[in-house]
């Protein structure tokens, strides 16, 4: 069998890649977007082995579709974990360089008045597991890949033992949210195990609890761009690092192995930086 022969990207290789991260404990929202990235490499390589060049004219045509590079690199870091699992180490490609932002985008992130609306409209509009499951993101800074951990038992506790990727974590909840979720479990009659969930008794997928926070957005009058349940953990990584100035105790809570991640979840509004610059008093 030749070298082309082998590097063609069939369907079960593919499949096989997604079994792979799943034994490597990626989360279920990872693999999906991973899958859907190579599925996307392979549907535009319609079916011609894969080489470096191809890859690099992939990156290429993503560039030139308007995709942003911070897009185009998660993309490529999608292929590239690929390559690596099928031992086409040789095709990787090399990521955009892209400097790091001085400001985040105001039409992307959400303020506390308009989270305080979200919450006020949840709760007018009879959405009571909506509301209580923003505040517990929100109050704690997991990941929607995390509810599954806050359970009755961890109520009770006031804290969680969250494991994801291989490592395991405790997250303190506060003392009123412990209180909040037991009433909720009360009320609903959950004697036990997970505190979130669909009236049929299953887990809430990321995709369902996206949706709901998506339809909120309409009622509450907020833009839905700076609804989803990532900018609730940005939104409590912001307020935690003002309160206690220590980015590796952040670090830390959030469950990142690097502090340069954290960095990112700190970027301040452009409105924010454009206060900064005025407060120097540099122009006469």
């Amino acid at each position: 069998m030749n070298k082309q022969e082998i590097q063609e990207l069939s369907a079960e290789r593919i499949a096989a890649y997604g079994q792979y991260l799943r034994t490597e404990e990626r989360s279920s929202g990872t693999v999906e977007k991973y899958l859907r990235d190579v599925r996307a490499f392979a549907a535009w390589m319609g079916g011609v082995p894969v080489t470096k060049e191809l890859a690099a004219g992939w990156k290429e045509h993503l560039h030139f579709q308007g995709y942003a590079p911070a897009t185009i690199n998660s993309m490529l870091a999608a292929i590239n974990g690929l390559f690596h699992f099928l031992g086409w180490d040789e095709c990787r490609v090399k990521f955009l360089k892209v400097q790091r932002r001085l400001f985040r985008d105001a039409g992307r992130e959400l303020t506390r008045p308009e989270y305080d609306r979200l919450l006020e409209t949840a709760r007018e509009r009879g959405q009571e597991r909506l509301a209580l499951l923003m505040e517990t993101i929100c109050a704690t800074g997991i990941r929607v890949s995390e509810v599954r951990y806050i359970t009755v038992e961890a109520a009770q506790r006031g804290r969680a033992e969250i494991s994801l990727k291989g490592k395991i974590r405790t997250i303190l909840l506060p003392g009123k949210l412990c209180r909040k979720l037991l009433k909720y479990t009360r009320k609903h009659k959950t004697a036990s195990g997970e505190i979130f969930l669909t009236k049929s008794g299953k887990s809430l997928s990321r995709r369902q609890i996206w949706a709901e926070l998506k339809r909120l957005c309409r009622y509450a009058g907020v833009e839905s761009s700076k609804v989803f349940p990532h900018n609730l953990r940005h939104l409590f990584a912001t307020i935690f690092y003002r309160a206690c100035k220590d980015i590796a105790r952040l670090a830390a809570v959030l469950g990142h192995s690097s502090i340069e991640t954290t960095r990112i979840y700190l970027v301040t509004s452009g409105a924010e930086h454009a206060r900064q610059l005025e407060r120097l008093g540099l122009v006469s």
